[in-house]
């Protein structure tokens, strides 16, 4: 019966017919467009049947496909499609396993026609809104076969291009249809998104000068070159993703980078991550930072260019993202980017890039230092996105993680000794320096506390001149509110300052406390940075720029008179013969540009005609204390004197001048008359001090120089010994004393509450003791107004009364 129903068209199921009947005799006619119609009536009457004629469908084009008859592959797959956008009933998900499965079998042939066919009609699914969930779908095979379309090896260049198209729309197409359903598999796993991201990345990195030239705008749409098609999908795939699965789709994109050595040319990586933080939601790029941090970290042991090319792609991607925070971990990326340059000075000064095993791998100089100076800028980078109380604690941050003499162990490793810690010295304030540029605030108080100025400014105390130059520089950057630092670049005699066009605001509350507190310290340190015989020209012109801004943004007339006493003993110094004759020379050449710049500040026109005074009498005796001699662009030695006499006459400022020019202007005339002498203490000692060892070398040596070989032993060499044998007692006891405040400083660390609280209790009550028996023997009892007593041995005896038993007389009463 059933071989009859066969044979006989008539006797055949109605869906069957209506399906042949779509179906022209030439292929070439195309689909039947009358009976299509006809077709999806009946579907649309009879949805129990949408599934048998999907199944029919199905039959009929893995037929066509066996047979090549691929016109009406291209027949079946249009009436597939009409169907599907037609069709929209409860029984829809079993037609679209047949669709499926017939858009399966296309994608496994091996024309590429087929497999473009194939993307197509399920590209047209994927846009589709379902109105039934699907629990059983898989799209395994399409993420791999899409994937596998997107690395196309074909011959011909333009089927290849086409190849690719259809795998990254498909690709697309997947997300789509499977991003926003949870029945679906989640295609944010690492086995997709695995495949899915590295097939994009391998087509955004083709070269654009192997594409088609430029479409004209008709055609545009149909000859969209592979890079736009996959940057506009990546973008799709970015922007759907939400907090959970940012890391498993960046992820991809870190291991191919790795996998292709695309971190050394750096061009490839930043654009991706340029692309991956313009589209990610705004609250979830912080997410893309640590991992970018985690990444960089895992490749410590790497080579200087891959670390660099990571962090390139860090500092841009912290320009992207200037929300004004970081993230929750703000602290943790400049502790992950100073590590690196901590390790890559160690890598620089050992030339290995491993530690503990010497024997690893060599490194070259030159890649640290470009790896040192892209760390740097990072770091700036990230701070410029900070508000300004971030800022202000990440310098605290920084700040606690230099040696600073006498206060923090060295950091250098066993391998790199001192050089290493000064190295990373001068690393972490050229560091520092960045995050201050740009830096404003209102209050000095706040943004150099004294927890930040003391360790800063003892800096200025070391011998290293380049430690020193970059402390100038970021107080220069932190006291220059209004943009005048610029202004004051090179050291002149300015005649007219007016020219400059200064920005200058009153002095406010906060910043008069400030200096009041701190203007004696600042002072100090800048007469003993001039004191130091390695200071070049560029130390002497960040001096002048730092005079400069405290006279205009920090200066009160206690300040202005604290100032010209200053520099008046800069003028004294220049004095000193131990000098070097540059150094005097530009010593005073500071004080005259400075003297000059502050008599206009203080519009007093008797200081100011002294001042002019001075200025033209060293013009036409001694130019060479001017700063148009001394600090030129390649110093000229020969208009600098063979030997420098003490200056005296009206080559000189003079004090007692000074101080009556401006005493009748209301400046205080005692502390003008008063010449500033600095005054050393223990943080000016302890940054000088060297080791035990190198104090004995030294003065091993001076002895065997000054005393002939083989000569017996004389009171003279007697007393050098005792001498060293004092001084290293005394070396010692300093290390004592630290030890000591040191494990002082430990215990109220890491001691319980409790201990604390009861030692301080002890200590409390001893002093309590104390005090009673002092008071006791000092403080005389008060007159007794009830007479005297009688001791026993018939000596009168005063006893004190407590007030509430006193008489007093009833006039006294009220």
């Amino acid at each position: 019966m059933y071989g009859v129903c066969g044979c006989c068209g008539a006797l055949r199921p109605r869906y069957k017919r209506l399906v042949d009947n779509i179906f022209p005799e030439d292929p070439e006619d195309g689909l039947v467009k009358a009976n299509m119609e006809k077709l999806t009536f009946y579907a649309l009457s009879a949805p129990e049947k949408l599934d048998r004629i999907g199944a029919y469908l199905s039959e009929r084009l893995s037929r066509d496909v066996a047979r090549h008859r691929y016109g009406y592959v291209c027949i079946a797959m249009e009436a597939l499609d009409q169907l599907l956008m037609a069709c929209h009933c409860q029984s829809i998900n079993l037609f679209v396993e047949s669709f499926l499965t017939m858009v399966r079998k296309l994608l496994e042939a091996d024309k590429p026609n087929l497999q473009i066919l194939g993307t197509n009609s399920f590209v047209k699914f994927a846009n589709i809104e379902e109105d039934t969930p699907s629990y059983h779908r898989s799209y395994d095979f399409f993420v791999s076969r899409f994937s596998e379309m997107c690395h196309s090896s074909f011959e011909d260049p333009d089927i290849r291009t086409k190849i690719r198209m259809a795998g990254i729309r498909g690709l697309q197409g997947v997300v789509r249809k499977t991003v926003n359903d949870e029945l679906q598999a989640n295609i944010w796993d690492p086995q997709h998104m695995d495949k899915i991201v590295p097939s994009l990345l391998f087509n955004l990195q083709q070269d654009e000068a192997a594409e088609s030239q430029s479409p004209s705008p008709g055609v545009e749409k149909e000859k969209e070159s592979p890079i736009e098609l996959t940057e506009r999908c990546f973008r799709e795939l970015l922007g759907r993703a939400v907090y959970g699965n940012i890391k498993n789709a960046v992820k991809p994109v870190l291991m191919h980078l790795d996998n292709h050595s695309l971190w050394e040319s750096k061009t490839f990586a930043v654009r991706c991550f340029k692309i991956i933080m313009y589209s990610i939601q705004s609250q979830h790029s912080h997410l893309v930072i640590q991992q970018l941090l985690g990444h960089l970290d895992a490749n410590s042991k790497n080579s200087a260019r891959v670390r660099a090319g990571i962090v390139e792609v860090l500092s841009e991607a912290a320009v992207i993202e200037a929300s004004g925070s970081i993230g929750p971990t703000v602290l943790e990326v400049f502790n992950t980017l100073l590590k690196q340059l901590r390790l890559s000075v160690d890598y620089e000064l050992s030339g290995y890039n491993d530690l503990s095993n010497l024997g690893t791998k060599v490194i070259k100089e030159h890649e640290e230092r470009q790896l040192q100076e892209s760390v740097i800028k990072t770091i700036g980078s990230f701070a410029s996105t900070l508000p300004t109380y971030q800022r202000s604690e990440v310098m605290l941050f920084i700040m606690g993680k230099i040696p600073v003499p006498g206060m923090y162990p060295a950091l250098g490793s066993a391998n790199t000794g001192y050089e290493g810690s000064r190295m990373i010295q001068v690393m972490l304030l050229k560091s520092l320096f960045q995050v201050t540029v740009g830096f404003q605030s209102t209050n000095m108080l706040t943004a150099l506390p004294t927890s930040f100025l003391d360790p800063l400014l003892s800096f200025t105390l070391m011998e290293d001149a380049e430690v020193r130059l970059l402390v100038l520089e970021i107080l220069i950057s932190l006291i220059d509110r209004h943009e005048n630092r610029l202004k004051f670049s090179s050291i002149s005699i300015i005649s007219d300052i007016s020219v400059l066009k200064l920005k200058v605001d009153k002095c406010s509350r906060q910043d008069n406390l400030f200096m009041k507190k701190n203007s004696q310290r600042l002072c100090r340190h800048i007469f003993l940075v001039c004191k130091e015989e390695n200071s070049s020209q560029r130390h002497f012109e960040s001096l002048f720029t730092l005079l400069a801004l405290i006279s205009m943004e920090l200066a009160n007339e206690e300040v202005v008179v604290d100032l010209i006493r200053l520099a008046l003993a800069l003028q004294d110094l220049a004095n000193d013969e131990a000098l070097p004759l540059f150094n005097r020379c530009a010593i005073h050449a500071l004080s005259a540009s400075y003297l000059n710049l502050i008599c206009q500040l203080t519009t007093v026109p008797t200081f100011c005609q002294h001042v002019h005074e001075v200025i033209q009498a060293r013009q036409k005796e001694v130019p060479f204390l001017l700063p148009e001699d001394v600090f030129i662009e390649k110093p000229s030695f020969p208009k600098l004197p063979e030997s420098l006499e003490k200056m005296e006459g009206d080559v000189l400022f003079l004090q007692t001048k000074i101080a009556e020019t401006l005493g009748g202007s209301g400046y205080n005339t005692e502390r003008l008359a008063t010449p500033y002498i600095p005054q050393l203490t223990d943080e000016d000692r302890l940054s000088k001090r060297k080791s035990i060892g190198d104090t004995v070398s030294l003065q091993l040596e001076m002895d065997q120089r000054h005393s002939p070989e083989r000569e017996p032993k004389t009171p003279t060499e007697q007393i050098t010994f005792e001498t060293l044998k004092q001084a290293i007692d005394s070396v010692s006891m300093e290390e004592q004393e630290r030890e000591r405040r040191r494990l002082v400083v430990e215990r109220f660390q890491t001691a319980p509450f409790e201990e604390i609280a009861a030692h301080c209790g002890a200590r409390a009550s001893l002093l309590q003791s104390k005090l009673n028996q002092i008071f006791e023997i000092t403080i005389r009892p008060p007159p007794s107004p009830s007479g005297t007593l009688s001791s026993a041995h018939g000596q009168a005896q005063s006893r004190s009364i407590p007030i509430y038993e006193m008489k007093f007389p009833d006039l006294c009463v009220y």
